[in-house]
């Protein structure tokens, strides 16, 4: 049986000391900003890009990974003689689906590559594809570990609040009118990704309320299973995160925390001062 190379994308951020870990593959999306064009976590690393998108007026865009890029890389792995499952960002998110799918398609849709659209970004897109390479180091087939990350996003989850909603105003996922009035009343919203998109679960006073309530929203859905791993991540809001976690351990008791920052490449989208929460509930044997 053949070892199965697990590939994914620079939208989870998976810190790097696990990249080496399971010695995954990771393909960087683009960041286009001030004339420049980056790639995500390779040319440009999340704390410098929101201290300087913070101070900017100019809002960066992205770019999907392309045909050329999959091509490539696939190409090495099937050579040197992997099985290949790709797990990467939701499609309704980026077209980086599309282009891995193409690619698959010009190397004659070889079966023993496996092109995923996960439905996940950032760090539960990390919980998924760590879960799926640990059973790939202790020998699961491609076959198995799809299965098993098919049935890891029924026990994946996570929540995130901005601290603007100017961002997401820009990249035209809110209207002007729910930016003013969200602004004007200091509301802070709490998303969660959904079938793949964005979408607002509540909004409440502060911050420090968005953080707690995260937590419960977690709580609740959980219901008691058990063991939960966590996944705080942040983008420029590192001690308001650590905050966010301690509340989470003692609530919630996990078996493993992981951290990471939100990447450039979603960043842009968001905006710095974003804190999210990401969990995955072990599969029971």
């Amino acid at each position: 049986m053949n070892k199965v190379a697990i590939m994914s994308d620079s939208s989870a951020y998976i810190p790097k000391e696990w990249v080496e870990k399971y010695n995954l593959t990771i393909l960087p999306l683009t960041v286009n900003w001030q004339g420049k064009s980056y790639f995500d976590g390779v040319d440009i690393q999340a704390t410098e890009f929101y201290q300087q998108l913070s101070e900017s007026k100019e809002m960066a865009t992205t770019s999907q990974i392309t045909v050329g890029q999959f091509l490539e890389i696939f190409k090495k792995l099937l050579d040197e003689g992997n099985d290949v499952l790709y797990m990467g960002l939701s499609k309704e998110l980026s077209a980086t689906y599309d282009s891995a799918i193409q690619a698959k398609k010009e190397l004659g849709d070889p079966e023993n590559l496996i092109v995923m659209d996960t439905n996940l970004v950032s760090m539960a897109l990390t919980l998924m594809v760590l879960e799926v390479a640990r059973a790939a180091e202790k020998g699961a087939s491609l076959e198995e570990l799809y299965q098993l990350a098919l049935d890891a996003y029924s026990r994946i989850g996570v929540y995130f609040t901005v601290d603007t909603l100017e961002y997401l105003h820009r990249g035209g996922r809110i209207n002007s009118a729910k930016r003013l009035l969200g602004s004007a009343l200091n509301l802070k919203p709490i998303m969660i990704i959904r079938d793949g998109k964005i979408e607002l679960v509540e909004s409440v006073r502060s911050q420090q309320k968005a953080l707690l309530r995260m937590v419960e929203l977690i709580e609740k859905d959980i219901a008691g299973r058990k063991p939960v791993r966590l996944g705080p991540f942040h983008a420029l809001a590192f001690e308001k995160m650590v905050k966010m976690e301690e509340i989470a351990r003692e609530r919630l008791q996990p078996v493993e925390v992981i951290r990471s920052e939100v990447s450039p490449v979603i960043g842009s989208h968001v905006g710095p001062g974003t804190i999210a929460l990401a969990y995955i509930v072990d599969k029971q044997a």
